[in-house]
C-alpha cells in the first residue's frame, strides 16, 4: 500500500529529482515531532475564527498543511502507539489507556525510536510517553516525563530541555518528540501568565460539531482556546531553540494533535470531532512550502515517511503511506481511498467497541454490539456517570439543543449496527443515512471496504467472539481493582496475538 509501486513513474522521478537537488543533510534530516494533547484542527491556519495561533499559522505557511489528517484512535495511549509504531491499534495491541494496563502485544515492536537508533540517530522525548511498556521506546534523553496537566511546568521549561537535548546530540542526526499538554483538561484560562489576554465566554462559540451552545459550554470553549494560545506560545519557544542550533533547514518538522478535543462527540469517539487532527509538515528543500493537501492521510503515515527520509526501508507490515510525493507537490496516480478509525472506549467504565471507515465524501460507523449502552457517550452526556467530564453536555445543556442534535445524542448513547454520513452535505454527522435506500450502494461499498481492511490487517475484532470476550472482561472490571494489581494482564494480550497468527 505504501510502497513506491503505488506511485506513478512521473511522480517518483520528480520526487527523486527534488531530493537529488537538496543538500545531503536534507536527504538525512533531523526529525522533530511536535505532539499536542487533545488538539483538533482548531487553529488559525485551519480557518478557526477564535484561534490565536500565530506560530503554528506561520509554520503552516512554511510547510504543508494537511486538510484531511486523522488518527486511528481518538484517545491518547492508542493514538501515540499508532504513530510511534506505524501500526493500527489492533496490530500493535495498545487498544486502551496505558494507565489502565493496556499495552503493546510485544515489547520488541519496532518503532520510531528503535528504528532510528539503529540508523545512528540520537533520540529524545520531552513530555509523557503513555504507552506500555515504556522499555519498548529506548530514548537516549527523556525530560518532563509526567503529564503536567496542572501546567505547573511552564512552556519555557520544555524549550530549555530541548536546548539541552540539542547540545547533547552534538554532530549526530537526531529525533526529538516534544509533547505539549496544554489542550488537555482541565482547560485553564491562564497558566504562568499565559495567554496574556485570555478569551472570555462571550467572545467564542463551541465547535459546530458539539451541537450545544450554552453559557457554560462557551466558558469551556473559551478556555480551550486559551489553552491553544498557550500551546502556540510553547511551540514558538521551541522553534526559537531549533533556530539557534542552525539546523532548522536540515530538520523534518512534523506537528500533529494526538486526537480531537474533549467535548461531546470528540475525544474517544469515531466521529470526525475525535479522529480529525491538524498535521503540518515543514521540510526545507524537500516539501513545497504553502501547500494545502486534501488527500486522506493518517498519523500511521509518519513512521514510513520518516524512515524513507533517513534512507531506511520501512518494515513490510506497516499499513501507512509515505508522504514524500504529497510533500513534493505531486499528484500521485494512486493514493489511499479509505481512512480507518477505531475505539474500545479506552477503559472499562467507558467501554464500547466501534469501527469507522471514510472516503473523500462518506463515512461509515460500525458497532458490532448494536443497541447496547455506549458507556463512553455517558462520560459526556450523563451527569451521574462516575467519569462525567466538565466539558460534557449536562441535561440542562442538552435541553437547549435542536431536535436533530438531541436525536444524534440519543443515537450516540445506544448506536445502531451501522451509521452512514454524507460529509460533504453533513460535515458534523447529524443525519444518519444508513437506512436510506438512496444510499444503500454506498453503505454496501463501505462495509465491504471495512471488512477488507480488517481482514488484510488481521483485526481480531472482525470475529464476534473476540468482541464479546473483550467487552465482557471490561464490564467485569468496572470497579477498576486491577489498577492495584501489580501483575494484572488483560487476556486479549494473549488471545489476540494467537488469533492474528492463525493461517
Amino acid at each position: 500500500m505504501n510502497r513506491l509501486s503505488c506511485l506513478s513513474f512521473c511522480a517518483l522521478a520528480s520526487w527523486i529529482g527534488l531530493l537529488s537537488g537538496a543538500t545531503g543533510a536534507a536527504q538525512r534530516p533531523n526529525i522533530l515531532l511536535i505532539v499536542s494533547e487533545d488538539n483538533g484542527p482548531e487553529l488559525g491556519c485551519y480557518g478557526d475564527p477564535y484561534a490565536q495561533t500565530p506560530h503554528l499559522d506561520q509554520l503552516a505557511s512554511q510547510g504543508v498543511r494537511f486538510e484531511n489528517a486523522f488518527v486511528p484512535y481518538s484517545v491518547c495511549s492508542p493514538s501515540r502507539a499508532c504513530f510511534l509504531t506505524g501500526l493500527y491499534p489492533h496490530q500493535n495491541g495498545q487498544i486502551g489507556l496505558a494507565t489502565h494496563k493496556f499495552a503493546l502485544y510485544r515489547g520488541d515492536t519496532p518503532n520510531f525510536v528503535s528504528l532510528l537508533k539503529e540508523h545512528g540517530y540520537h533520540t529524545g522525548l520531552i513530555g509523557k510517553l503513555h504507552v506500555n511498556p515504556e522499555s519498548a521506546f529506548p530514548f537516549d534523553f527523556h525530560a518532563i516525563p509526567g503529564a503536567n496537566f496542572n501546567r505547573s511546568i511552564a512552556s519555557a521549561e520544555y524549550a530549555a530541555e530541548a536546548r539541552k537535548f540539542f547540545a547533547q546530540a552534538g554532530d549526530k542526526r537526531w529525533f526529538l518528540s516534544v509533547n505539549f499538554p496544554d489542550a488537555h483538561l482541565p482547560f485553564l484560562r491562564q497558566a504562568n501568565g499565559l495567554p496574556e489576554k485570555p478569551l472570555s465566554a462571550n467572545e467564542v462559540r463551541p465547535m459546530p460539531w458539539v451541537g450545544v451552545d450554552t453559557p457554560r459550554l462557551r466558558e469551556q470553549a473559551a478556555n480551550y482556546y486559551n489553552c491553544l494560545a498557550r500551546l502556540d506560545h510553547a511551540v514558538g519557544l521551541l522553534l526559537a531553540e531549533l533556530d539557534k542550533t542552525g539546523e532548522a533547514d536540515h530538520t523534518l518538522l512534523i506537528y500533529i494533535g494526538d486526537h480531537g478535543a474533549q467535548f461531546p462527540r470528540g475525544k474517544g469517539t469515531v466521529y470526525e470531532g475525535g479522529l480529525r487532527v491538524p498535521m503540518i509538515v515543514r521540510w526545507p528543500h524537500v516539501a513545497a512550502a504553502g501547500q494545502v493537501r486534501k488527500e486522506l492521510v493518517s498519523t500511521i503515515d509518519l513512521l514510513p515517511t520518516a524512515l524513507r527520509a533517513v534512507g531506511k526501508m520501512a518494515p513490510a507490515n506497516l499499513p501507512g503511506w509515505e508522504l514524500q510525493p504529497l510533500l513534493a507537490g505531486e499528484k500521485p496516480d494512486a493514493w489511499r481511498q479509505y481512512n480507518f478509525g477505531f475505539t474500545t472506549g479506552s477503559f472499562p467504565r467507558a467501554c464500547f467497541v466501534q469501527h469507522a471507515i471514510r472516503d473523500a465524501r462518506y463515512k461509515l460507523i460500525s458497532s458490532p454490539r448494536p443497541d447496547t449502552e455506549n458507556l463512553d457517550a455517558g462520560t459526556y452526556l450523563d451527569e451521574s456517570h462516575q467519569h462525567f467530564v466538565v466539558s460534557g453536555a449536562t441535561a440542562a445543556d442538552q435541553a437547549t439543543a435542536p431536535d436533530h442534535v438531541q436525536a444524534a445524542f440519543a443515537l450516540w448513547q445506544r448506536p445502531p449496527r451501522y451509521e452512514l454520513y454524507d460529509l460533504e452535505n453533513d460535515p458534523h454527522e447529524w443525519r444518519n443515512l444508513a437506512d436510506d435506500p438512496a444510499h444503500a450502494a454506498v453503505k454496501t461499498r463501505l462495509i465491504k471496504a471495512l471488512i477488507d481492511l480488517q481482514r488484510r490487517t488481521r483485526d481480531p475484532f472482525l470475529d464476534p467472539a473476540n468482541v464479546e470476550a473483550f467487552v465482557q472482561e471490561q464490564l467485569a472490571n468496572r470497579d477498576l481493582g486491577y489498577r492495584n494489581q501489580q501483575d494484572f494482564r488483560w487476556s486479549y494480550l494473549n488471545t489476540f496475538p494467537k488469533w492474528r497468527a492463525r493461517p
